[in-house]
């Protein structure tokens, strides 16, 4: 039974020392940091709350050029629309072409004919190009003159301004076309006599 005692008392003894050490190397960790403060201490939390929030201003802090590359893939997307054709112009150019099949006869004359057939609703297409046309031109210039008025030191990716200019020179074209199709100078109407 002696024996029994000190195998416990032993057992008891050392998990003591296994507590004290712990105890005094939590102890020690305090002190090592010089004053001893403690985790709940308010001017600790205030400086991590104001840190974090550094942080977070940095990130925040300047615009990410994601607007503006949008903005120049939507303006060369709008010039490429305005060269080959929208399902709009596509539309309004069926629709001139009803309404002046409607609006003339069997008896009417050949040009009538063409005019209200067919010229009208050229006129629509190149108007509807017109409008895509300028609508990329804007769109591009827009894009371009941004780092002007943004924050400065804080350069344009040079894609974007790539895009950006591919949209303004489809634009350009675009409307240049627009404008040689709707006062029938270029693919006018055929003459009729």
């Amino acid at each position: 039974m002696g024996t029994k005692t000190v195998d416990e008392t032993a057992g008891k003894t050392d998990l003591d020392k296994v507590d004290e050490v712990a105890k005094t190397e939590a102890t020690e960790n305090t002190a090592v940091d010089g004053d001893a403060t403690a985790v709940d201490d308010p001017a600790v939390d205030e400086t991590d709350a104001e840190t974090c929030a550094d942080a977070g201003a940095v990130e925040k802090d300047g615009p990410t050029g994601v607007g503006q590359g949008a903005g120049a893939v939507v303006s060369a997307g709008l010039g490429i629309v305005s060269l080959t054709g929208s399902w709009v112009g596509t539309v309004a150019s069926a629709r001139e072409s009803l309404i002046g099949q409607l609006e003339t006869s069997s008896s009417s004359n050949v040009a009538t004919l063409i005019e209200k057939g067919y010229g009208n609703a050229w006129h629509a297409t190149a108007l509807w190009g017109g409008v895509f046309a300028l609508v990329a031109l804007i769109v591009g210039v827009v894009v371009l003159a941004r780092p002007a008025f943004g924050a400065p030191g804080r350069p344009q990716a040079p894609w974007i301004k790539s895009v950006a200019w591919a949209g303004v020179a489809l634009g350009v074209i675009g409307l240049l076309l627009a404008v040689l199709k709707y006062t029938d100078v270029l693919l006018g109407l055929p003459s009729t006599g």
